[in-house]
């Protein structure tokens, strides 16, 4: 079976489950690129349930071969910018730490846009869906939607990191408030109580809420360097961004001058 077999014969299972997206799909190419874009567009929006035999292990497949395809960065090769704190830019989902922080929402479950351009979209596609059907039972469990500041733990299924942490930021609606800068600090102090508590050597962060949440980036990154340099212990700490901007934003923070 080829890639293009590969993905069809997923996107055939995604669409017996959920015909009532047919029409939608029916609009893509026959192309690799088409049909993956397809694949991941029906898994986003697939709800958590249970998968059959033969889906995970073709999934499992794809997104293994993806994996190795980006190129999997170990955190060793990242050289430390301040004690114990490494400084990244790129695409999260290479990352071989122990647990990469995935920028949830309250309901836990991954973002159901269709190929959104989030975080949490991001993880979950590159995880696989595996990862949905754990945070799905771990919210069934507590029974109530995950509040502002804290944290879970999961497996990372297909992605280079063993874990995923996965934290829910505060929503900024208008002027920042003091409680927004507190749960934000909750967010860091809760992933790296998680960290601890499972012997984790390496975390990776991502910048919470500063996306969709519309955190300003600039308070949030002084929050995030503090929080880590109070409570990180003996955790080797790598804060991930994607844009230039919040790269040149984090050296600055950083910098030995800037303590």
């Amino acid at each position: 079976m080829n890639r293009l077999e590969q993905i069809k014969r997923l996107n055939e299972m995604l669409l017996a489950e959920m015909p009532e997206y047919s029409r939608e799909a029916a609009g893509f190419a026959d192309t690799v690129p088409e049909q993956r874009r397809r694949l991941r567009s029906l898994m986003n929006v697939r709800p958590a349930m249970p998968l059959s035999e033969e889906f995970p292990r073709l999934q499992d497949e794809l997104l293994s071969a993806e994996r190795e395809e980006k190129g999997v960065v170990e955190t060793d090769s990242i050289p430390c910018i301040s004690d114990g704190i490494k400084l990244w830019r790129g695409d999260i989902t290479r990352l071989a730490a122990d647990a990469v922080v995935n920028a949830a929402n309250s309901k836990m479950l991954g973002c159901f846009l269709p190929c959104h351009g989030c975080i949490d979209n991001a993880i979950h596609s590159a995880a696989g869906l595996q990862l949905r059907n754990e945070c799905a039972e771990i919210m069934r469990r507590q029974g109530h939607d995950e509040p502002a500041g804290s944290a879970k733990f999961s497996h990372g299924y297909n992605l280079p990191c063993k874990y995923v942490i996965h934290t829910v930021g505060p929503i900024v609606r208008g002027r920042l408030t003091g409680q927004e800068r507190e749960q934000l600090a909750s967010c860091y102090r809760s992933c790296l109580e998680l960290a601890k508590k499972y012997g984790l050597r390496t975390v990776a962060f991502c910048c919470i809420s500063t996306g969709e949440f519309r955190f300003p980036p600039d308070e949030a990154a002084k929050i995030a360097v503090k929080t880590v340099r109070d409570c990180r212990g003996s955790v080797e700490v790598i804060f991930n961004v994607f844009k230039e901007s919040d790269e040149e934003l984090y050296r600055r923070i950083l910098a030995p001058s800037a303590r």
